[in-house]
């Protein structure tokens, strides 16, 4: 038990510091698009280009099994330590085509981190795998946060320090991972390469419907991410005010920005302590009416007072994120143990990949009818994930769910 919670809270830890590398730069933007004469499209693919790379390095790594065949502690660090090169190197940019570049390859390493951490999460817990994978991703929802507080911090200009805090991080969270990170004792024997494999899981009815659950959940959620701040920074100079909070209204963003995205760490912890109880799919789904709604309504809220706009916001990012584990945790129960690896890295990846629609969608709904009614286009992914867990809920594979209860 010692070694079992010890890993699992250095792992999380590791996950939160090496995570900040993913809106590393999308922090910055508003700097970056005044120094390098960026338009919207290009501001977008500041972000997109991390979930290319991460799409592409894990597909690779789902075809060729690699984190069921490699050991996961030593995939992990070396990811970690890419990305955090690749992120650095930025600084050295004189523009926006080897910046793009560069996320790419941040986005490539990043694949070799977050599913491989769940693959070793997963391996050290059994009847709470829910809880454990539930504080996996809270540490990760806080972590791509964490670069709009070093932002508030270091001066919201100051976009170098925000890209080397966040590079410096990341390796002393690979380094972290590379000491502690070995496999618990609920893990497979050591698979080797079987291309059917991968077709299996595609094939899985089971595994199919968790993943469209998942897909309507991604569907929204690095879209708010990714926008949420600018969303805030429009809404705040609608109103009228020049200071918030005793603040100017930029860095009023950034801070508030940090703390929606971050809302979904204890959310997370307390989805997955209460998914291992009630069930996945219950929790899911009540996660997604939620942010569903939130997405719908906080127009209404658009151009109003800041702190209306902030509290549903901040509903917002309490909801948004903590049916995340639960939909890998899900996987993970519905997969061959030797497995688990490639089924999370398939999961991620196809998930990644749909939000390069919505992370593009927005801006260019943006320039048709502004930021104020830009959102509700998002509420379609979580009607789609309620419809696909209730079908799950339903399926003989609910049994294999949270010991029986679905």
């Amino acid at each position: 038990m010692e070694d079992k919670w010890k890993t699992i809270l250095l792992l999380s830890l590791a996950e939160l510091l090496v995570m900040g590398l993913w809106f590393s730069a999308s922090a910055v933007t508003t700097t970056l698009s005044i120094q390098w004469d960026l338009n919207s499209g290009q501001v977008a693919w500041l972000s997109m280009a991390v979930t290319v790379g991460f799409v592409v390095g894990a597909f690779i790594s789902a075809l060729t099994n690699v984190s069921d065949i490699y050991s996961p502690r030593l995939v992990f660090a070396i990811s970690s330590f890419v990305g955090a090169a690749a992120t650095a190197l930025i600084t050295l940019s004189d523009g926006f085509s080897p910046a793009v570049i560069l996320r790419f390859i941040t986005g490539f390493g990043l694949a070799g981190v977050y599913p491989v951490g769940m693959k070793i999460m997963a391996t050290w817990m059994k009847e709470d795998r829910g809880l454990g994978l539930g504080l996996f991703t809270g540490a990760l929802s806080i972590g791509v946060a964490s670069p709009h507080l070093i932002r508030t911090l270091g001066g919201v200009s100051n976009w170098q320090f925000v890209l080397y805090m966040a590079a410096a991080l990341a390796t002393v969270g690979g380094i972290i991972v590379f000491w502690i990170g070995k496999l618990g004792p609920y893990h497979g024997k050591p698979a080797k390469l079987r291309w059917r494999h991968f077709a299996n899981i595609v094939g899985d009815k089971g595994l199919r419907l968790a993943n469209f659950g998942y897909l309507g959940h991604m569907w929204e959620l690095f879209s708010m991410y990714t926008w949420i701040s600018l969303y805030l920074l429009a809404s705040y100079q609608a109103s009228g005010q020049t200071t918030i909070w005793g603040m100017e209204v930029e860095t009023a963003a950034s801070l508030m920005t940090f703390f929606v995205i971050a809302a979904s760490g204890p959310s997370s912890l307390a989805a997955g302590w209460f998914a291992d109880r009630l069930g996945r799919t219950r929790i899911t789904i009540i996660s997604l009416i939620i942010s569903g709604t939130c997405a719908l309504v906080i127009g209404f809220f658009y151009g109003y007072s800041a702190w209306l706009v902030s509290l549903l916001a901040l509903v917002w990012g309490f909801a948004i994120a903590p049916d995340s584990g639960q939909y890998s945790t899900a996987v993970s129960e519905l997969s061959d143990p030797e497995y688990i690896g490639t089924a999370l890295t398939l999961q991620t990846s196809l998930g990644f990949l749909l939000t390069l629609i919505t992370v593009r969608l927005i801006p260019t709904l943006v320039e048709i009818i502004g930021w104020q009614w830009s959102f509700a286009i998002l509420a379609l992914g979580p009607l789609f994930g309620i419809w696909a867990m209730r079908q799950l809920k339903r399926s003989p594979d609910a049994v294999k769910l949270a010991g029986g209860r679905g």
